[in-house]
């Protein structure tokens, strides 16, 4: 704690005799106008408040904030300090290997092992590994468990012996639920509480970054958090502030009530193309008006969910009424519910129905919710919404990108055609943790087993739930049945298809997509569907609300509507159509006002972090550092070998070569991607010299504590498209491909990005616009560093990735607005020289501009190093370097 504070800020917050000390947002109100602020950046100020005087904090940067200028530029660095980070496996398994590994660092640079310790509370949430191995049996999710556990036995002993090594650090075992929902529905506090020695508690706002991009979905709670790469997690765990610039805010409007038919899925895909299509990177997104009264938790949640696929760093709702109303029927305690409110109301963070605040946003839009109407989106990216009525037509659309042929017409006829649906999974956080779209497809599935309907028997079914309270309350309505006998039999509680973890297509459906070289369809009630990450043999993937996900089960086909096509027939020989079967609003709400019970929480999360026998049954490994061992899913990685105490002085990158020449919308599963590793890939190559059997690969997510696996999957996506020397015949093949130079010789990218180690040529990756969208993948920054990437330059970054990016040591440069490797007529075979940064970066400032040398050819570009501590990581290699030298 500071021990003076600028403003005077300091008081105390009495509740039923319970007393705390809190930083008053008041204190501020005669010198600044806080009522025009939007909410979140009232959090943001209340932690700037609170962390005054930790020596990343002035008077100036909170005056800065508190005369917040909506229409500025973002210009002003401030430093956040989030209230607790949450990790899933994935990302978390990584982040915990980078830890163990700075101990050792700092036990050889002389050092104290325990300085390596979160000072901020991280949970950790085990949700990515299980795989929809087994299906549409009540024993598939016995039968997925127990081989998740086969496969992932040693992560997990790992991770239980971070549990133990490392303070504030706890885990959420297996088979629990997928980490945004836990949070959801257990974690998060809303105002979170710190006991101190010798004085009172202290009380502020819950806030939190994650190590998944989807961490905004607790945005729908009130609760200000956003997704960050694994590393600028650790640097959180380890005290470090984090370093951002104060963001524009955009205010959207909600007015109105969803339609009869209109799902919260169908609101949040409307939502997404609405701000993709206005540009929010890097920004904050507010939701207010007259629409949110209306609107559950559970809606708000979803919305939040999808703030990632929209590119904003947060998509925040107020607090009110709805959130007091779900904190209690969630469980939380009499008084925590308590003090949320007080706090809330005291700190003018309360929102009340009908009243229309003076609050300044950077920009607006609005949303009648009557307009919404039902909706998929893809068949590639989450914003590329499709209408329910025009979407047999533009599948047709899409189909002719992905075929030369044209799909054969009506029916299946026994045999597969461009288009079938393959895939059906109702999973994701995004929807799963709302009753009312999972009730939905309950009753849905429930008329279309009295009416005599099937799923089509290619179409892989599964249901993946955020939560045990999901099972309990579908089977308490009596929904359970009639979804098992459409195949959508319980499969694991985690991400399963979304994260691509959807297992294996059966051997004679696979077959023939193969044979026919089909363009085969997924449909998931998730929220990504980039090229490659569903599963690796679809093409074409669509997101849609769970009833919907049934609807096409039902279908087995793109190539149909479903507003006027007779799903089948019943028995008397009737045909049946969707709106036969589709829910009335009513009735939904009747069942989940019966079905879905306060209890349910209370009695799932009552012990959430205990586990169960196969979690309790592993071997873990004692004492504070990691006693690394041969294994091929966790190494001690590279980046703290020999570390020097002091950083060397940044060089100009000179006589670089192109690793790849790449297009827009390139995603960070494009160049580091979680799913399927196939046999000849150079990563499969190294499991196979490492005697692992090709059914025991797992996935490229699984190993991400092993480096050695990682840095071969970097770039191995199967749908990546090199564009290096130029289209046509010389074209090189999709997937993770390049041309070595100047040889020209064709081989997989890791294996040209070695020779060019040997050779000593740096390397440079080459991008068009929304470069590194998608997940918070450290990977892909961490991958790029191993390949010996030095910069990347692109059109346009997504935010986490630049900042991954960066605090990997790599440079982003941005091309000139209006200019991109085609305008300049770049064909990646040039060789490639950055002029302008080195001196810059040695002087302790920060360049705002470069120059590239190609092939002689020069322009100007941008250097996104956007604030002076991502100029310090820059400058140390890395921000876990910087942090590293600085406990020393």
């Amino acid at each position: 704690m500071p021990a003076a504070n600028s403003f005077d800020a300091r008081a105390e917050l009495t509740l039923a005799g319970r007393r705390f000390e809190v930083f008053r947002l008041g204190a501020l109100a005669g010198s600044f106008e806080l009522a025009r602020l939007p909410f979140s950046l009232k959090i943001l100020l209340e932690n700037l408040l609170r962390t005054e005087g930790n020596g990343a904090v002035s008077a100036a940067d909170i005056e800065a904030l508190a005369s917040w200028d909506p229409a500025a530029e973002p210009s002003v660095e401030i430093a956040f300090t989030p209230a607790r980070v949450l990790l899933q496996d994935f990302t978390g398994v990584p982040a915990v290997v980078d830890l163990a590994a700075m101990r050792d660092a700092i036990v050889a640079m002389g050092g104290d092992a325990a300085k390596i310790n979160p000072l901020a509370p991280a949970e950790l949430v085990i949700d990515h590994s299980v795989q929809v191995d087994a299906f549409g049996t009540r024993e598939a999710f016995a039968h997925n468990a127990a081989r998740e556990f086969e496969r992932n036995a040693e992560r997990y002993s790992f991770l239980r012996w971070g549990q133990g090594a490392f303070e504030n650090f706890a885990v959420v075992p297996p088979d629990t639920g997928i980490v945004h929902q836990v949070n959801l529905e257990y974690l998060a506090r809303v105002v979170f509480v710190a006991d101190r020695a010798g004085g009172l508690p202290l009380a502020y706002p819950d806030t939190l970054v994650g190590t998944d991009s989807h961490t905004t979905m607790v945005n729908g709670l009130g609760v200000l958090g956003w997704g960050v790469g694994g590393i600028e997690a650790e640097a959180s765990m380890l005290g470090q502030p984090m370093s951002m610039l104060l963001p524009q805010v955009v205010g959207f409007r909600l007015s109105g009530a969803l339609p009869e038919g209109a799902t919260a899925t169908d609101l949040v895909l409307t939502v997404t193309e609405m701000l993709r299509k206005k540009g929010v990177v890097g920004r904050f997104v507010e939701f207010f008006g007259p629409g949110l009264a209306g609107l559950p938790i559970a809606d708000r949640a979803t919305i939040g969910n999808m703030s990632p696929e929209f590119g904003s760093t947060a998509a925040i709702f107020p607090i009110d009424a709805e959130t007091i109303r779900y904190l209690r029927f969630t469980g939380r305690p009499a008084e925590q519910i308590e003090l949320v409110e007080a706090y809330a109301r005291e700190q003018g963070l309360w929102h009340e129905p009908g009243v229309e605040e003076p609050v300044i946003y950077s920009d607006t839009l609005e949303l009648d919710l009557a307009a919404v109407e039902p909706s998929l989106a893809g068949p590639r990216r989450p914003q590329d919404r499709v209408p329910l009525r025009v979407s047999r037509e533009r599948f047709h659309e899409a189909l002719q990108t992905f075929v030369t042929q044209p799909p054969a017409a009506g029916g299946n006829g026994g045999a597969l055609h461009h288009g079938d649906v393959v895939i059906a999974a109702i999973t994701s956080c995004t929807n799963t943790s709302n009753p009312s779209v999972m009730v939905a497809a309950g009753l849905l599935a429930r008329a279309a087993v009295a009416a005599g309907l099937q799923s089509k028997p290619w179409v892989k079914t599964s249901l993946a739930p955020g939560s045990r309270v999901v099972t309990e309350y579908l089977e308490r309505a009596g929904l359970t049945e009639p979804l098992e006998a459409l195949g959508f039999n319980l499969v694991g509680y985690g991400c399963t298809t979304c994260i691509g973890n959807s297992g294996p297509l059966p051997a004679e459906v696979s077959a023939a997509i193969a044979d026919g070289d089909l363009a085969v369809a997924a449909v998931l009630s998730g929220n990504r569907n980039f090229e490659g990450r569903i599963q690796s043999e679809v093409k074409m993937n669509y997101l849609a609300s769970p009833p919907l996900v049934v609807a096409y089960a039902l279908a087995g086909t793109m190539d149909f509507d479903l507003l006027s096509d007779p799903l089948g027939s019943n028995g008397a020989g009737e045909p049946v159509y969707l709106r036969d079967i589709w829910p009335s609003e009513s009735e939904i709400a009747e069942v989940v006002a019966a079905a879905v019970r306060s209890d349910m929480f209370r009695k799932s999360y009552a012990e959430v972090f205990d586990g169960d026998a196969n979690w309790h049954s592993l071997e873990v490994p004692q004492g504070d550092r990691y006693d690394w061992r041969e294994s091929t899913y966790v190494r001690r990685p590279p980046f703290f070998d020999d570390l020097p105490a002091a950083p060397a002085a940044t060089v100009e990158i000179a006589g670089a070569r192109v690793l790849a020449l790449l297009g827009d919308s390139v995603t960070t599963d494009h160049i580091s991607p979680a799913g399927a590793i196939k046999r000849d890939s150079p990563a499969g190559r190294y499991l196979l010299e490492h005697g692992v059997q090709f059914a025991d690969f797992n996935s490229y997510g699984a190993r991400r504590g092993n480096h050695e696996v990682m840095v071969r999957g970097t770039f191995a996506n199967i749908r990546l498209r090199n564009m290096l020397g130029g289209e046509g015949a010389e074209a090189l093949p999709e997937g993770g491909f390049t041309r070595h130079l100047p040889d020209g010789e064709q081989m997989p990218i890791y294996d040209a990005a070695m020779r060019y180690a040997q050779e000593g040529v740096p390397l440079v990756i080459i991008g068009g616009r929304e470069y590194g969208s998608g997940s918070s993948r450290d990977w892909a920054a961490k991958g790029s560093l191993l390949l010996g990437i030095r910069a990347v330059i692109a059109e346009s970054f997504e935010r986490i990735h630049r900042s991954n990016l960066i605090g990997m040591g790599l440079l982003p440069l941005q091309f000139a607005d209006g200019e991109n490797a085609a305008s300049l007529g770049l064909s990646g075979e040039e060789e490639i020289s950055i002029e302008g940064v080195a001196a810059a970066v040695n002087a302790g400032e920060i360049p705002r501009g470069a120059t590239v040398v190609a092939d002689g050819r020069r322009f100007g570009v941008r250097v996104r190093i956007d604030t002076p501590m991502e100029l310090e990581y820059y400058r140390h290699g890395g921000i876990l370097q910087y942090v590293l030298r600085a406990l020393l």
